[in-house]
C-alpha cells in the first residue's frame, strides 16, 4: 500500500497546498495547470453524482478508482477539499482526510495567526506534522520497492 499525493483546495478551487510522497510518474504540464485539472475533475463528479444519483445523497461521493490509482476525496462543510491519491489497495480513508483537516489544518494553519487564510500554506510546522502523521499511517509503505 501506499500514498502518492495530496492536494487542498479551498472553496473557490484555488490549490492551497500540494505534496506527493511516491509518486512515480509525473503529469508532464505546469503544476498550476494540473491544480486546475484537478479541481475541474473534481467539481465535474460532484455535480453527475448530484445529478444522476437515485437516491438522496448524504456525502456525496469518497472515491474512485482507476486502473492505476485511487482517488480519496473529503470535503468539509465549509467547502475546504481534501485530495489523496494512494494505490488501489488502499480501503476507504474518509476518516484519514478528516483528521489531516481537523487535527492538522485547523490545528496548524487555521488557529495561526501568521498563516493567512486563502493562501497558499506555508507554514514549515504544518508541512512536518502532516509529513509526520502520514508517514505514521499504516498505508504508508516504509520501504518502497
Amino acid at each position: 500500500m501506499t500514498v502518492y499525493t495530496l492536494y487542498i483546495f479551498d472553496r473557490n478551487g484555488t490549490c492551497l497546498y500540494y505534496t506527493e510522497w511516491n509518486r512515480k510518474k509525473q503529469s508532464g504540464m505546469v503544476k498550476d495547470e494540473e491544480f486546475k485539472l484537478m479541481y475541474g475533475m473534481i467539481h465535474s463528479i460532484k455535480s453527475f453524482i448530484q445529478r444522476i444519483s437515485p437516491t438522496d445523497l448524504k456525502d456525496g461521493f469518497s472515491n474512485f478508482r482507476t486502473s492505476r490509482y485511487k482517488l480519496n476525496f473529503y470535503e468539509t462543510p465549509s467547502g475546504m477539499k481534501f485530495i489523496m491519491t494512494t494505490d488501489l489497495s488502499v480501503g476507504n480513508i474518509r476518516d484519514v482526510l478528516h483528521q489531516i483537516y481537523s487535527n492538522i489544518y485547523v490545528e496548524y494553519v487555521v488557529r495561526n495567526p501568521q498563516c493567512e487564510l486563502g493562501q497558499p500554506i506555508t507554514c514549515e510546522l504544518f508541512q512536518n506534522k502532516l509529513d509526520e502523521f502520514v508517514r505514521g499511517l499504516s498505508i504508508f509503505p516504509t520501504r518502497i520497492s
